[in-house]
């Protein structure tokens, strides 16, 4: 009965159609956050490789070496999972066509970043993130040079 009320409620007064880019048009876009958690990636991934495996024999050494080695893991992997997720919502909310026609290599350049950010959660490659920072330089010259602003890019590390 209340859903017949509700729908005819529906009917007699429509709610007005909204057109938005994204979910939510506040129009604040910048890559600084990806950028931000890549450069995260990174920093875990320079602290993994830099962990020494204790003796085995130590077992309050192992544990503590286990322990630190799991959570390194943890957030190197959601900094770059973070990092992809910035990454798409620049890609497929802010860049338009009229941006890709300009600048045909955005595609390129995403697609890349975000398969970086993949190689960077599976593997424990400085080589990786490293190339996933480089890879965030393009994006942030990409972002600005379409917006007509020099904005000069930096790391906070």
């Amino acid at each position: 009965m209340i859903r017949r009320l509700l729908a005819r409620l529906d009917r007699q007064f429509p709610a007005p159609v909204a057109d938005a880019h994204c979910d939510g048009p506040c129009g604040v876009y910048d890559p600084a956050s990806a950028r931000i958690a890549a450069e995260a990636a990174v920093s875990m991934t320079k602290k993994i490789l830099a962990l020494e495996v204790p003796d085995p024999s130590d077992k309050d050494a192992y544990v503590k070496y286990h322990n630190t080695f799991s959570r390194y893991v943890q957030i190197k992997d959601e900094q770059a999972h973070l990092c992809k997720e910035e990454l798409l919502v620049l890609w497929t909310d802010f860049f338009k066509p009229h941006h890709v026609e300009a600048n045909p290599e955005i595609h390129e350049v995403f697609w890349k970043a975000a398969k970086l950010c993949s190689t960077v959660k599976v593997h424990v490659s400085l080589e990786a993130a490293n190339e996933l920072m480089d890879t965030m330089e393009k994006v942030h010259e990409l972002f600005w040079g379409v917006k007509g602003r020099k904005v000069t890019y930096y790391t906070a590390s």
